[in-house]
């Protein structure tokens, strides 16, 4: 079975290590990120199952990094959730309104944050599971069609 994949986005790196043994001890594998600029580069070149992103960054808001997150095809699958320890009404709609899967305030409790990480995986495991049957199911009737239409050679 394929580990997961995280990236971890965050300026305070006392938050990033211990989210990243956190995830680590579950079996997740983890990369982090200080800044926007470096999580885009680093989703740019390789593939993460989900994103964990601060609010608060030194070079963009995060949810401006969202954005460049969902617009960007090497990561319109993954599932991304916003954590901060400045919550308000707005940040969170706005989250919510780009694309976040999910809101979180810090602190964060690490036991409700892998609950919260789980389900949001199972989700995307689902979605792709869908995926693929429909892309099956297509196939299947294509053959089908194919079949039917296909000459007589008598």
């Amino acid at each position: 079975m394929e580990k997961k994949r995280i990236l971890l986005v965050d300026d305070d790196t006392s938050i990033l290590e211990v989210f990243r043994v956190v995830f680590e001890d579950e079996g997740y594998v983890v990369d982090t990120a200080e800044t926007g600029m470096e999580a885009i580069r680093k989703v740019e070149t390789q593939f993460y199952h989900l994103a964990l992103l601060d609010i608060k960054l030194p070079d963009m808001e995060g949810t401006e990094l969202l954005s460049k997150l969902r617009s960007s095809p090497a990561s319109v699958n993954m599932m991304c959730i916003m954590i901060t320890g400045y919550p308000s009404l707005d940040n969170a709609a706005k989250s919510l309104n780009i694309g976040a899967d999910a809101y979180v305030m810090k602190p964060v409790d690490t036991g409700e944050l892998l609950k919260i990480v789980r389900k949001k995986l199972d989700e995307q495991d689902e979605m792709e599971n869908v995926t693929e049957q429909k892309v099956a199911w297509w196939i299947q009737t294509r053959i089908r069609s194919a079949e039917i239409n296909l000459p007589s050679w008598r």
